[in-house]
């Protein structure tokens, strides 16, 4: 029996939210998906997480690397998990340590929403 090894898809930059806002409306599913995203972004402290892990050096931080934002561990711990359910962040634990990473289709499709559609 010979086994046939497919290549991975992946996915379209951009295409895990929604066209630039200035292209046309968007839809009430893709609102309430850019919605969720926007408000886990509106808090500080999750926006400057979101920050600290988009830009440390290779892609991903260490829990241990970016938790002084000058809130306690625990509340750190809460606003990653909220990062995670909206979908801008994933983790995997190491041994005692977790690691959070930025996907770039996440940064893609955040781009692409506020940037001007194309002109034709």
């Amino acid at each position: 029996m010979t086994t046939k090894v497919l290549p991975l898809l992946e996915p379209e930059a951009g295409a895990a939210c929604c066209p630039p806002l200035s292209e046309r409306p968007l839809t009430a599913e893709e609102a309430e998906r850019t919605a969720v995203m926007f408000k886990a972004l509106g808090d500080p402290v999750r926006l400057r997480l979101f920050s600290l892990v988009a830009s440390h050096e290779g892609g991903e931080a260490c829990v241990c690397d970016i938790s002084d934002v000058g809130v306690s561990q625990p509340t750190v711990s809460h606003h990653l998990k909220k990062l995670r359910e909206a979908g801008l962040l994933s983790s995997e634990r190491r041994g005692t340590w977790v690691y959070y990473r930025v996907e770039p289709a996440v940064l893609a499709a955040m781009g692409q929403l506020l940037t001007r559609a194309a002109a034709a």
